[in-house]
């Protein structure tokens, strides 16, 4: 048994089979909240198109704008949609023709079916590429802005978990703003990339009907049409792209992520989520979980596999782009779920508590000096580096042999060390020994360009601030531009059916 379709009567003998409305319409038909407003922008603007160059007549370019404008104001969830009817623009086209039957079918002059769709899409990505921009100015703003209130907390620095060196938490919290800043800079060049209107193609090579597509493109807010109109039909790079960027920006993210779930625990207990960012274990009343950090590592680890559907939707002979209904819907709602993440990492980092006494106090622990004792040798002494770093790492070994509860070496354990390493004792300074044992003090002799001490880091305080400003506003010149744009659009569709309707053409 077959169901009434949009084939039946032409090339088709029967309409399309209930397993493939329930598998295949059905999922095309779920894209309509995404795709419903600009599909609207599009028929709009192709209508207009169409008119002005003489193709429709007058009284058919006005009877469809007066639709189109209606249907354009119909919310979403009141536009009733059938999956029988294949997809979102063939429902549209019916809507269209159940109340004005002669001229529903002008809309599909000069253009495929998928051709509406793409540029749906291309304004769903579009807007949204602002709205994740928004997000990851937000993240850096909070970054800036804890980084300002912690330059002189002094903290441990880990790699492998284990302590490193003395740092401040500003340079720390710094170290992530500056991937946002990469963040923000491949937001733009992918919304660049994608301000680029692929309407007005006609077939593969184009149409007869010799649609203006720069004014296709103006109409709707592009900044040019896509150049190719083969190339325009669907770029499979587009959201093999996007999906990378926001994959990019959610594991930076993820990092800082996993680092303070690590921090928040007791064992570490250098910070603590805001109550708001964390729930409760309903089974150890103990226990306050930081789930924000937790759902921040969970949607990371998930739009991973995204990337790779989306490489894998792009992989298709050229002209098959039946494949993009799993992107249209796709990419938009992962940029969604993204942009949520990012705001709430910002909001976490706003909210967190950080125990500046006990980062001191771990901050000393750990033989955190050792690479500045090996330095100091260097200068001090003239020993090569490979030397000093024998002598050091023998004396933490032989401090730990002792007492294995040891924070740090002394300056006897050093110099025994370097006894058995160079055959002399180094004689060090003592003064000069202990410069290297004030962590704040280690931390203050970082002074060259992005290192960790007061001077640097205010530099960077405020390039970044600078850069995420910028950034902000010429977000903000897109966005004004895109609500110009589309504001133009509707009161043009209104102006051309109100005139035509005004000197009697439209009935």
């Amino acid at each position: 048994m077959t169901t009434k379709g949009q084939g039946e009567g032409g090339r088709l003998r029967e309409g399309p089979a209930p397993e493939l409305v329930a598998a295949s319409f059905a999922l095309e038909i779920a894209d309509a909240p995404i795709l419903h407003r600009g599909l609207g922008l599009a028929d709009l603007a192709h209508v207009l198109v169409l008119g002005e160059s003489g193709i429709l007549p007058p009284e058919v370019t006005a009877r469809l704008l007066t639709r189109l404008v209606e249907l354009h104001a119909l919310p979403v969830e009141d536009f009733v949609l059938d999956p029988k009817l294949e997809d979102v623009y063939s429902n549209r086209e019916a809507w269209i023709r159940a109340r004005d039957p002669e001229v529903a079918g002008w809309m599909g002059a000069g253009r495929p079916r998928r051709e509406p769709a793409t540029i749906a899409y291309r304004i769903a990505v579009r807007d949204r590429l602002l709205e994740l921009h928004a997000a990851l100015a937000a993240f850096a703003v909070a970054l800036v802005e804890r980084a300002t209130e912690h330059i002189g907390t002094v903290v441990p620095d880990y790699t492998y978990f284990q302590p490193a060196t003395p740092t401040s938490l500003a340079h720390y919290l710094l170290a992530f703003a500056e991937p946002v800043l990469r963040d923000l800079e491949r937001v733009r060049q992918a919304y660049r990339r994608n301000d680029a209107c692929p309407g007005g193609i006609g077939n593969v090579n184009g149409t007869r009907l010799g649609l203006d597509r720069a004014r296709l493109a103006g109409l709707l807010g592009f900044s040019k049409p896509v150049r190719h109109t083969r190339d325009a039909m669907w770029q499979a790079d587009q959201p093999i792209e996007t999906m990378a960027l926001l994959q990019a920006a959610l594991v930076n993210a993820d990092r800082l992520a996993e680092d303070l779930q690590i921090w928040s625990t007791r064992e570490f207990a250098l910070c603590e989520l805001a109550d708001r960012h964390a729930r409760i274990s309903l089974i150890m009343p103990q226990k306050k979980n930081p789930y924000a950090l937790a759902f921040i590592r969970g949607i990371t680890g998930n739009m991973l596999g995204r990337v790779v559907s989306m490489a894998a939707v792009g992989m298709t002979p050229s002209a098959q782009m039946d494949n993009r209904i799993f992107a249209i819907g796709e990419v938009p709602r992962a940029l969604d779920g993204g942009t949520r993440a990012l705001r709430l990492m910002a909001e976490v980092v706003r909210g967190l508590h950080f125990d500046v006494k006990r980062m001191a106090e771990a901050a000393g622990r750990g033989f955190v000096q050792a690479t500045d004792l090996a330095e100091l040798i260097v200068q001090e002494k003239g020993v090569p580096y490979r030397q000093a770093h024998r002598i050091v790492a023998l004396a933490v070994r032989q401090t730990l042999d002792a007492n294995p509860e040891a924070q740090t070496v002394t300056q006897q354990g050093l110099e025994e060390a370097a006894k058995e390493v160079l055959g002399v004792a180094l004689k060090l300074d003592p003064e000069i020994f202990a410069s290297v044992e004030d962590p704040a003090g280690i931390v203050a002799t970082r002074t060259q360009l992005g290192a960790a001490a007061r001077g640097p880091v205010e530099c960077m305080l405020g390039e970044i601030q600078a850069a995420v400003d910028a950034a902000a506003k010429w977000a903000d010149g897109e966005r004004r531009r895109l609500d110009a744009a589309e504001q133009a659009l509707v009161e043009e569709a209104e102006r051309v059916s109100a005139s035509a309707a005004t000197s009697g053409e439209c009935p």
